[in-house]
């Protein structure tokens, strides 16, 4: 036998030829793992590579395309102005001429409206694609994501006042069908009026708790802007927001800011304020239709207020937000005091007999110094005298920072 361990020996027994056959048997066995573990570490290897060819030609064909995309023309921005037909509409490009064009067949025809804003191609003029409306970053920040915590009970003192802010705002929100019964429209607008401090903001808020509705709540201060026209764009597109959110409450408070009554401007900040306040009025009780959007309006200083914003159809309720009176009082002091760890001896209709003038906002400050009046004795209970206190303390705050009219007096 050939390449055998006894080679040019004398002729092997049975045994020795079995136990070397079993060795060379064992050892192509061993060889023959290696090799299939060596095939598939190489089938591994040959699948990533796979997975990397597919990756690399994703990344390829993606630079290709921005590539591409870069060097394509800008697009031209547009304004459609007036549809002729179901694929020619004329629009004013963002340059100024106005020109026929047509649009792109994957452009449904209902999306070709006036006043919609698009994209051209810089050649042919073609309409690409229609871009979405967009607001101001201040409009959209005007919304109130979540509804406010305050509810009516929270309010005291205002019943009456209470039920008509419910009749003209919540209930043609929640109950539109009986307004359709009787045949009448409800009120488009309520415009709350008072001294300061006296709840009309909370009032407002415990109306957006109690809604379902999209609440939107601006300053009149933030709708007076530096350059000329920027102050009625914002009232347009505050206006379309909230019919776009419709149901929708839109909240104006300090509406004095812009609502001042017209008369000989002297500046040209006064004529802004002037055209702001125009396009309010527009908005409020112009051509085209509010629908469901409720308007709340909220001033110290109605005497002021032009007559154009105050006559029915912007304002159809005007509700006065008086100082409370005692039983009022005492209904604030029970909603403020709920929550405090009075004594035995306090007795609150003797509080609110002593505090005759006061608003809802010094009630308040009055239950919160008498609580920092039991903190400073360390007790954990307010009693009588401590509410005493406080009103004598915030009494004298409030005639200390009342500066004197004369210049003399301030020297005295």
């Amino acid at each position: 036998m050939a390449d055998t361990p006894w080679q040019g020996q004398d002729p092997p027994n049975g045994e020795e030829i079995y136990k070397y056959l079993l060795e060379k048997i064992a050892a192509l066995e061993n060889r023959n793992m290696e090799l299939r573990e060596q095939l598939r570490q190489m089938e591994v290897e040959k699948r990533y590579s796979e997975t990397q060819k597919i990756r690399f030609e994703r990344d390829l064909r993606k630079l290709k395309s921005e590539i591409e995309q870069l060097r394509s023309p800008p697009l031209v921005i547009g304004t459609i102005t007036d549809v002729v037909d179901q694929n020619r509409v004329i629009v004013r490009s963002s340059s100024g001429p106005r020109f026929l064009v047509r649009a792109s067949q994957c452009i449904e025809a209902d999306q070709l409206k006036p006043g919609v804003r698009c994209t051209m191609n810089q050649q042919s003029l073609a309409i690409v694609e229609i871009l979405p409306s967009t607001y101001d970053p201040q409009v959209y920040g005007m919304e109130v994501m979540e509804s406010p915590t305050e509810s009516y009970a929270d309010i005291g003192g205002l019943a009456p006042q209470i039920l008509e802010i419910k009749e003209a705002v919540e209930l043609p929100l929640k109950r539109p069908d009986l307004f359709e019964k009787v045949g009448i429209e409800p009120p488009k607008g309520v415009l709350l009026f008072g001294p300061p401090g006296t709840g009309k903001t909370l009032l407002a808020k415990a109306v957006a708790h109690e809604t379902n509705a999209h609440f939107l709540r601006v300053v009149g201060s933030e709708l007076v802007q530096k350059y000329i026209g920027e102050g009625a764009r914002l009232v347009r597109e505050l206006f379309e927001m909230a019919q776009k959110k419709s149901p929708s409450i839109l909240f104006i408070d300090e509406i004095d800011a812009i609502g001042a009554q017209r008369m000989e401007a002297d500046t040209s900040g006064d004529r802004e304020v002037q055209r702001t306040l125009m396009q309010l009025l527009a908005g409020m009780d112009g051509f085209e239709k509010r629908g469901d959007v409720k308007i709340i309006g909220a001033t110290n200083r109605i005497d002021i207020l032009d007559r154009a914003l105050l006559r029915p159809g912007r304002f159809d309720r005007i509700i006065e937000i008086p100082l409370p009176d005692a039983e009022g009082r005492l209904a604030i002091l029970k909603i403020h005091t709920r929550g405090m760890n009075l004594d035995d001896g306090v007795v609150l209709r003797e509080v609110a007999n002593l505090t005759e003038g006061k608003n809802g906002a010094d009630l308040r400050a009055i239950c919160t110094e008498a609580g920092m009046f039991a903190i400073r004795a360390e007790r954990t209970t307010v009693t009588q005298a401590d509410f005493v206190s406080a009103i004598e303390k915030v009494s004298t705050d409030f005639q200390r920072h009342h500066l004197p009219t004369s210049f003399g007096a301030m020297f005295a």
